[in-house]
């Protein structure tokens, strides 16, 4: 019953890159780097970098927060890729797939920051900030490790400004501090957000910059050297306690300072966690034991303690922060946290995320088959609502409601940890088809984060949805009904639509074809090639021909025609031709003459419609007179040759006098269909001065347009005329063929 998910159509899974052991991602930032050099020497960047240098600065912001060998040589490829006339199809046969995938995502990306920078009017450069962050979502959810690679090089990019002291563009600097410095903070890549916010504060605000920098420099020696006074002690105190804690200094941050004097309305001498340090723990009950023995030691400053490892910030930062005063007076800000904890806060995802690469036996002794794979999954999911969380953020601070500008849209996960991005309010019906439209299909259930949920329940963001499929079968009309809410995606209900439209279109396929079918069987000519019907009545293959039938759309009598049929039996509009020569007269009431019978009911026949002065036969009906026929008529022929004793000979008499005689015919017409085409065609007739008593127009779409087949009954008093008038037919524009059938 249950099926496998599938891969989202028209598009790539997700490929996060995991060599079979260490050596192999040491050996891929070799080769790449190698293979990058000769492409970036002597380059540079649009920023004035050197870009062999700017890719070598990348590779060692990574390593510098735990990237792996792989993500490292990601980088010497993501640049030069610039450089390569088909850069993906070269980095997939040289490094493969995975290298391949995030060269196109990052350089996209790259595109897209490049072209919202260059906006010039302030409404407009907002609209394209907000668009670029959402861009960058979609490619941060296809492949994590370009949110890695762009922090990495943004970074590189500010401190090449700064070595280099040139100025800063203002844009790049701002989407630093509004965009990357945040991203950064959800993520919990401490090193890399708080180095991104001092240099862009240093570039955007450098009067402000240079102040605080003398301010700290100036205490720098005084603070130092208490900081270290009580550093000792602490670190002594708790080791007499049989704590076994690590204790440094921690290092401040000119941004954050500012932001506080800022914010809180301080002077420089009021930002109490200028001095600080850092304690760290084995575990969780070393942290709490550590904070009691520092508050036993050293006066606790009111309202200045945070608990984070009980409840942690949202994007999973955890710590104990509190603020005592040293033996001098002065504050003092202690943070106490694990190892673990400290490679998050400092490196955030890059400390637990599966960018390390995998021996064979697992990745910290957890089997590859089975916990490995959990992890990743989760590791994923986790990335993704820090993602979301930003996305948030950023709305706020750009002065709308959080996530109004992005809440037409939520992001759920596969069993796999795949990401799939659907309309906000989506189902689990939604979510099954933008991942395969025949899953959609064939969707009978659904389980939401491990429970059993109705097709219509609206999905949230950051959920794990499974589909339960039939091995075979079709939607129900039910998911087409607006109030029902099984679907919220057009482009999901378009789906539906189309497969009903399908099964129609089949049903009346199949009926037309029985149809068709059942008429040659009748005819005898069940030996003849479907598709050469179809095209001799103008239809592109048999299908088009059986639709059109199954639609009655297309009168059979057309196929009996073209098949050459028995005479059709006279209807009743027919008007009987009696005629009663005698041997001294030269002509009949009728206008036929029947050579040596005294009386006898004639009629013409409709497949071939005589006029004088065509050579006509006689055939003799059971009970329906003589059919008068054109003897070059195939039915004629065919009757005939099967029952000749029922043949008769006729003539053309003279009309009564004071009648004119007048000659039903049919013209035929194939021609390109256009507005206007009948009108233009019925004048021609008209001038000619033929009355027209019927017209059957049919029009079909072709290899060359839209094709017009066209069926004129004219009277005519002499069939002789009809060659001077089917030549002026002719002429229409429009008309490719024209013939008396």
């Amino acid at each position: 019953m249950k099926s496998r998910q599938a891969t989202p159509e028209g598009s790539q899974a997700p490929i996060v890159a995991l060599a079979d052991d260490a050596s192999a991602g040491a050996s891929a930032l070799e080769r790449a780097t190698a293979f990058a050099e000769p492409l970036l020497k002597g380059r540079v960047l649009d920023t004035g970098e050197d870009a062999f240098a700017h890719a070598q600065g990348v590779a060692g912001v990574l390593a510098s927060i735990g990237g792996a060998p792989g993500l490292q040589a990601a980088a010497y490829l993501v640049y030069a890729g610039d450089y390569l006339q088909r850069p993906e199809e070269v980095v997939a046969k040289a490094f493969g797939p995975s290298y391949a995938s995030l060269v196109t995502l990052t350089r996209k990306l790259v595109q897209i920051q490049r072209a919202a920078r260059e906006a010039q009017v302030e409404q407009e450069q907002q609209a394209q900030q907000t668009e670029r962050v959402r861009k960058m979502l979609l490619a941060f959810s296809r492949d994590l490790r370009v949110v890695l690679l762009r922090l990495a090089s943004r970074l590189q990019t500010l401190r090449y400004y700064a070595a280099s002291r040139q100025p800063c563009p203002q844009a790049l600097a701002a989407e630093s501090q509004q965009v990357f410095a945040p991203l950064a903070n959800r993520l919990g890549i401490w090193q890399i957000k708080w180095e991104i916010e001092d240099l862009a504060f240093r570039f955007l605000q450098p009067e402000a910059y240079r102040r605080i920098a003398v301010q700290l420099a100036e205490k720098r020696i005084e603070r130092e050297s208490s900081v270290e006074a009580v550093r000792q002690q602490i670190a002594e105190m708790l080791k007499g306690q049989g704590v076994a804690a690590l204790v440094h200094g921690r290092p401040k941050h000119l941004y954050s300072i500012w932001k506080k004097m800022q914010g809180k309305q301080l002077d420089f001498t009021g930002v109490l966690d200028v001095r600080a340090l850092r304690v760290i723990v084995a575990d969780v009950p070393a942290c709490y034991a550590a904070l009691s023995r520092v508050h036993e030691r050293y006066p606790v400053v009111a309202g200045e303690f945070d608990d984070y490892i009980a409840k942690p910030k949202p994007n999973g930062y955890r710590s104990l922060h509190t603020v005592v005063l040293g033996d001098d007076g002065k504050p003092i800000e202690v943070q106490i946290r694990t190892q673990a904890m400290h490679e998050h806060a400092e490196y955030g995802v890059a400390a637990h995320w599966a960018y390390k690469e995998a021996g064979t036996k697992g990745y910290a002794g957890v089997s590859a088959a089975g916990g490995f794979e959990e992890r990743v999954a989760e590791a994923r999911k986790a990335v993704l609502r820090q993602l979301l969380a930003w996305e948030r953020d950023f709305s706020s601070n750009a002065g709308t409601e959080p996530g109004a500008a992005f809440d037409d849209r939520i992001y759920v996960f596969t069993p796999q940890a795949t990401i799939i991005e659907l309309t906000a309010g989506a189902t689990p019906v939604d979510f099954a088809y933008a991942l395969h439209t025949d899953l959609g299909h064939r969707c009978r259930g659904a389980r939401v984060d491990g429970a059993m949920v109705t097709l219509h329940t609206p999905l949230q963001n950051g959920q794990t949805v499974e589909v339960i499929a039939a091995k075979e079968g079709g939607p129900s009309l039910d998911w087409l009904n607006a109030e029902l809410g099984f679907l919220r995606s057009p482009r999901s209900r378009a789906k539906v639509r189309a497969w009903f439209n399908a099964m129609a279109q089949g049903q009346t396929i199949a009926r037309g074809r029985e149809l068709v079918e059942k008429l040659l069987q009748r005819e005898g000519r069940t030996a003849l090639k479907l598709d050469d019907l179809a095209s001799q009545l103008g239809f592109r293959d048999a299908a088009a021909l059986f639709e059109v039938v199954g639609k009655d759309e297309f009168s059979l009598r057309n196929i009996e025609q073209l098949l050459n049929p028995p005479a059709p039996t006279p209807e009743a509009d027919e008007l009987p031709h009696l005629s009663r020569p005698r041997a001294e007269t030269t002509g009949s009431r009728g206008g036929v003459l029947v050579v040596g019978v005294e009386s006898l009911l004639t009629n013409l026949a409709r497949c071939c419609r005589p006029a004088p002065p065509d050579a006509i036969g006689g055939f003799v009906t059971r009970g329906k007179g003589v059919a008068i026929h054109r003897r070059d008529c195939s039915n004629f022929r065919h009757m005939a040759d099967r029952m000749p004793e029922r043949v008769i000979a006729v003539a053309w008499g003279a009309p009564p006098p004071g009648r004119d005689a007048a000659y039903p015919v049919d013209i035929a017409i194939e021609a390109s269909d256009r507005q206007g085409l009948l009108r233009d065609i019925s004048e021609v007739f008209a001038k000619e001065k033929m009355n027209v008593t019927g017209v059957h127009t049919q029009s079909v779409r072709d290899a060359e347009g839209k094709t017009a087949w066209m069926t004129f009954t004219v009277e005519v008093a002499d069939a002789s005329r009809l060659r001077q008038v089917l030549a002026q037919v002719a002429k229409v524009s429009g008309v490719r063929h024209v013939r008396r059938k």
